[in-house]
């Protein structure tokens, strides 16, 4: 039996105009409150950004966000894993000597990129970023605690990027695709599906009782935790190796059809 779901967003639960359809799943959300079943947003987004989309039911939903590095339950955080400074500024460093590479700090508190950035790398981070602030320079880095770095590239590039970061700093983090371009920078061993164990335990459930939906590498290890795994119509090929099952694409309510289905048994 089912008694918990996640979700990864964008590609995923959201359609390409990164909206879903709120009707159907406040009904949906409703019978999962009924049958005690926990509903799960987990992705490489910011938690400000993933709570705007849930304004009536944000106070139900655990949030793992930030590629599972930080744990939100009752708009409280409940969990963090931080990148060491030094180390941060070693990354950055090496992402500002390769003047084409723009990217953006994240966060505990806050999101951060150079004032000096382009006007469509603003944008593209201000749709995913929420709480975010410009920057002068990285020469001193904010003061806050970080837990991830992101890149939007070129997508035909993204395989050979990745490769490069974690030969370039082998062991000491993990560079993923998440999808359409982008690059996360994250700690070794924090991933989605670290932090969807360290709930299961939690709650005292088993991998059998989570259903999973995911579309990008990033989704791997959490759809690597469950046989009620689901690769979206539009997955990677990674992704689609790994998951027990597809779902039909995210542009025709996908997450939606399965959950109902699972609902309906």
């Amino acid at each position: 039996m089912i008694k918990a779901i996640a979700v990864d967003m964008d590609g995923t639960f959201l359609d390409q105009n990164s909206e879903y359809n709120r009707v159907r799943f406040a009904q949906l959300f409703e019978e999962m409150i009924q049958r005690g079943i926990r509903f799960i947003v987990a992705s490489g987004n910011q938690y400000a950004q993933l709570r705007s989309f849930f304004p009536q039911q944000r106070a139900a939903i655990t949030f793992v966000s930030e590629n599972g590095a930080l744990i939100f339950q009752q708009g409280q955080l409940v969990a963090k894993q931080t990148f060491a400074r030094d180390l941060v500024q070693e990354i950055i460093n090496s992402l500002v000597a390769q003047a084409d590479l723009e990217f953006i700090l994240c966060g505990v508190e806050k999101a951060y990129l150079l004032a000096s950035a382009s006007e469509e790398f603003k944008q593209f981070a201000a749709q995913y970023y929420f709480a975010l602030a410009e920057v002068a320079s990285f020469a001193t880095l904010p003061q806050d605690e970080f837990v991830k770095l992101a890149l939007n590239v070129p997508v035909a590039a993204t395989k050979q990027i990745v490769t490069e970061l974690n030969q370039q700093f082998s062991g000491r983090i993990k560079a993923v695709a998440s999808g359409h371009g982008s690059i996360d920078i994250i700690i070794p061993g924090v991933t989605k599906g670290a932090a969807l164990q360290r709930l299961l335990s939690q709650w005292q459930l088993t991998s059998d009782e989570l259903l999973a939906f995911g579309d990008a590498n990033n989704d791997l290890e959490m759809l690597a935790l469950t046989e009620h795994s689901y690769a979206m119509a539009e997955s990677s090929e990674e992704v689609a190796a790994i998951a027990k099952h597809r779902a039909p694409s995210h542009n025709e309510e996908g997450v939606l059809q399965i959950i109902q289905w699972y609902l309906s048994e």
